[in-house]
């Protein structure tokens, strides 16, 4: 006899119901062959008796076995364990070495070389270092939630809530046009417009739809990691070219055209990534000059347009783009918080809609509730208000931080005070390496992270970008110190 009795446990504490605690342990056990099939089951009586439950409980918990096709219910007989259940293979289970991070896959599947591996979580006493980001702790949360609130209480935001545009919100591409139009010269429409997961996206739906198997694509020798990623995932072939003080070197380009044929060029041209140089004018018109001559697609990624210093913004190569030829990508996560997935990608209506339909089979639509409250925050000013607010503060930053590095570390590192953007390109002293420097610099509570992403194409410039905006004062302070630690224990 099966000890009935003795094999299932009950906990009346938890928020599952009786039943289902029953039925769940019912066929763990068939599963496992303790209860084969055919097997006949105690009566819902004598089963609520052993187990002090109701007998109510039971026949609940009979019914839901017998809706799963475990058991079957004969007539004057009896509930039996299913006759024609196949017999389950597993592996033996044991709790020990079942975890999330042992568990092998029982299918072969396709892994990439290109992809790196995911961030891992950070530590509260640690320091770690960015490429320059936003300071989150500055995002206009209160402005934002009550514009959320605001959209989500209007007796029409049912509309909202079903399958809407895979372009995204209406309102919001009607509200980028009147603000990139008016603020960044541009010459646009609502049809030239797609609203994106951030820039990202963008940069991944333009290489889609420009790159196969052995096109080519042209990028600076320094480079945006994710972009290049994005670019050898499409198995296309990239050539680079030097990037200098005025940006990525166009005359360069112009050579590799002469020789073959290229589908794209991929420039960061406001604040070279992660070199943080700007592309001057000269080039900007040559570059345009030659998308229009040997027919190619300029992919202008301009993440953080709203962050200069020194000087007014500089005016995008999509504003003097009369001929089609210019992608252009961007995003409010850089400038508002990066948890807000808001960004766009505007360039031709055939090559928008295009995109729009190779979005649609990865990620049906964005977050209109978030999309709508952007075009409120965007419209009403706010937005504005919060980059004049935050570029005061990140000034202050840049100030702070370039000071200390070059009066505390001089000696270890080379750098250029950026006009504009949220980082720092620290080239060091040919004498360290960087391998050196993270590894000590983790005995001081200071994590470099992944450096070897600022030289994707091994040019062996010995720099890496660092981030300020996103420290207080305070921090700053302490990341210099802590990297002055780390330095002088490396020169001892």
């Amino acid at each position: 006899m099966f000890p009935f009795k003795t094999s299932f446990t009950l906990d009346r504490k938890i928020s599952q119901p009786l039943y289902l605690q029953l039925s769940n342990q019912f066929i763990q056990l068939i599963k496992e062959q303790k209860l084969p099939p055919k097997t006949k089951l105690p009566g819902s009586r004598t089963l609520a008796e052993l187990l002090n439950i109701h007998r109510k409980t039971v026949v609940a918990c009979y019914d839901e076995l017998l809706l799963q096709g475990w058991v079957e219910s004969i007539a004057k007989k009896g509930t039996f364990v299913h006759s024609n259940l196949p017999l389950l293979h597993q592996t033996e289970f044991s709790k020990s070495n079942f975890t999330s991070e042992k568990q092998k896959t029982g299918f072969s599947f396709y892994k990439s070389n290109v992809f790196n591996s995911v961030n891992s979580l950070q530590k509260e006493d640690v320091i770690y270092l960015n490429d320059g980001v936003s300071d989150q702790r500055l995002t206009p949360i209160e402005e934002i939630a009550r514009t959320y609130r605001r959209i989500t209480t209007k007796k029409n935001i049912f509309n909202h809530l079903g399958y809407n545009s895979v372009y995204g919100s209406d309102k919001l591409r009607e509200v980028l046009v009147n603000y990139l139009n008016e603020t960044r010269g541009l010459q646009t429409a609502k049809e030239n417009v797609l609203i994106t997961r951030g820039s990202q996206m963008g940069i991944w739906l333009s290489s889609q739809l420009l790159l196969k198997k052995e096109d080519v694509i042209v990028t600076g020798e320094t480079n945006y990691a994710s972009a290049t990623t994005t670019f050898k995932n499409q198995q296309a072939i990239l050539k680079t070219v030097m990037v200098d003080e005025n940006g990525i070197v166009t005359e360069n380009i112009e050579s590799i055209c002469k020789q073959q044929q290229i589908k794209a060029v991929y420039v960061t041209s406001h604040h070279h990534h992660p070199t943080t140089v700007t592309l001057s004018a000269e080039r900007r018109i040559h570059l345009l000059n030659l998308s229009k001559q040997y027919n190619f697609a300029i992919i202008e990624d301009d993440y953080d347009y709203d962050f200069n210093y020194n000087h007014a913004p500089i005016l995008p190569l999509k504003s003097h783009d009369t001929n089609g030829n210019v992608i252009y990508i961007g995003s409010v996560c850089k400038t508002v918080a990066p948890v807000f997935r808001v960004g766009y990608l505007i360039a031709s209506k055939e090559f928008v809609d295009e995109a729009a339909s190779r979005r649609k089979i990865v990620d049906r639509q964005g977050d209109e509730l978030l999309e709508l409250t952007f075009a409120d925050f965007i419209k009403s000013g706010d937005l504005d208000r919060h980059i004049r607010k935050v570029m005061k503060t990140y000034k202050q930053r840049r100030d702070l931080f370039c000071d200390l590095l070059s009066k505390e570390l001089s000696s270890f590192f080379q750098f250029e005070k950026p006009k504009g953007g949220m980082a720092v390109w620290a080239i060091l002293n040919k004498k360290y390496s960087w391998k050196q420097v993270a590894e000590e610099a983790k005995k001081h509570q200071l994590e470099i992270g992944n450096y070897k992403r600022y030289d994707v194409h091994k040019i062996n410039h010995n720099a890496i970008r660092i981030g300020f905006a996103s420290y207080t004062e305070e921090e700053i302070y302490e990341l210099i110190f802590r990297f002055k630690k780390t330095m002088f224990a490396i020169k001892e």
